[in-house]
């Protein structure tokens, strides 16, 4: 079930609404399911009134999506961790997208990527020295795609680099948001275009690891990725005297933005 393919038709519907021709409830429903799906892969797991505010839907309505993509096996039910103290009552359920839901969208290529490492590492002769081969690879091909985002860090001020990472990752397909965190901050990637060849390769998280180190001039340790089960693939940015005199200046630094595995743990939704 390809969810992505199905956004021509909500973009269909509204076309048609507008020029007077009718739209069948088929293809709305189609369309609305798509972009609840699509939220939860940008913003990570949901509850169905985060999604209603999000979408401007009521929660019923929401709910009902909710159920279908649960059927079809598009999303799942998780209960949403909490920390500190709990307060009464049940903990609220978040929704995630399982595995079929991410293949549902840009993964078609996953399986050639797979192929394509797999060749590397046999080529090298197997073993240590494939598994080298293949993270020389991830280090050059992450290499060339960090000069995209390199002028985007460096020109922003250093308490909004981790924020110009996560707009310029996004750019990319990743729907990564920056957000802060008591000692520092946090960079989440919804989504990963190559989670899969990860899973396999872990390799290629550990130079996006190393990679973003670069990019923003500091340690960086990697808490959850996708590829490890996590629901996002979350970095943690320790605080700098740089950064955290640029954040005492300016409070607006500490707000979560939204841009649009080797040491994999769990990641907080």
């Amino acid at each position: 079930m390809k969810y992505a393919s199905e956004a021509p038709k909500g973009r269909a519907a509204e076309v048609a609404a507008r020029s007077g021709m009718p739209v069948s409830a088929s293809d709305e429903q189609h369309g609305t399911r798509n972009r609840v799906a699509r939220s939860i892969l940008d913003h990570g797991p949901s509850t169905a009134a985060e999604l209603a505010l999000r979408l401007e839907l009521t929660q019923a309505a929401v709910r009902r999506h909710l159920d279908t993509l649960a059927a079809d096996g598009v999303v799942e039910p998780r209960e949403k961790r909490v920390y500190g103290a709990r307060g009464r009552g049940r903990p609220a359920k978040v929704f995630a997208l399982t595995d079929c839901g991410r293949d549902a969208f840009d993964q078609a290529y996953d399986k050639l990527a797979v192929d394509a490492l797999r060749w590397i590492e046999q080529s090298a002769g197997g073993g240590e020295a494939g598994r080298a081969a293949v993270a020389a690879f991830a280090r050059a091909r992450l290499a060339v795609q960090a000069e995209g985002y390199r002028g985007a860090v460096e020109a922003a001020d250093p308490g909004r680099r981790t924020q110009a990472l996560a707009g310029a990752l996004s750019a990319d397909g990743y729907a990564a948001t920056a957000r802060s965190a008591p000692v520092g901050e946090q960079l989440c990637q919804h989504h990963c275009p190559v989670a899969h060849a990860a899973e396999r390769y872990p390799q290629l998280c550990e130079a996006e690891t190393e990679v973003f180190s670069q990019l923003l001039g500091t340690h960086v340790q990697r808490l959850a990725t996708i590829a490890h089960g996590d629901g996002v693939c979350t970095t943690f940015i320790p605080k700098t005297a740089s950064t955290e005199a640029a954040v005492t200046a300016d409070p607006s630094t500490t707000k979560t933005t939204t841009a649009s595995a080797s040491t994999a743990g769990r990641n907080p939704e």
